[in-house]
């Protein structure tokens, strides 16, 4: 592998995680407006990263397909986390980064994991393959 090589994958990586933390603030702010969950916001948000990565990762393939599905991952986990730091900063009466700091990473986390129902999960691994199927995929000549 040459040097290039390597630059442009852990670009590529960094790239892949920045867009998986920017889904998952996009879909807390609908899951906040609508006021649920919405599981199935996994499906186009794998669909849009998938698209993403696939258009700069050259050649589409493993790697890509890879980092789109960890992406998906990565907005869904992300958004459960800023979802249980709004919930504990409406409880507590303050603000959202003041809460998130106060409880710490591993009581969001427990609460993230105890707010996740098998729709959830369902939703996730759906999204998770979608991502992986479309970021796989070359895309069509013109």
């Amino acid at each position: 592998m040459s040097v290039r090589t390597v630059a442009l994958s852990v670009f590529a990586l960094f790239s892949a995680a920045m867009l998986g933390l920017a889904a998952g603030a996009v879909w807390m702010v609908a899951a906040l407006y609508l006021r649920h969950p919405l599981p199935w916001l996994a499906l186009p948000i794998g669909a849009l990263l998938a698209w993403t990565i696939r258009a700069g990762v050259r050649p589409p393939g493993r790697f890509a397909a890879a980092l789109a599905a960890s992406a998906t991952v990565l907005a869904a986990l992300y958004v459960n986390l800023l979802v249980a730091g709004v919930l504990i900063a409406g409880n507590m009466g303050m603000g959202l980064i003041e809460a998130m700091r106060t409880a710490g990473l591993g009581m969001l986390w427990q609460l993230t994991r105890m707010a996740l129902s098998p729709a959830d999960l369902a939703g996730v691994a759906l999204g998770m393959l979608l991502a992986a199927w479309l970021a796989w995929r070359r895309p069509p000549r013109r």
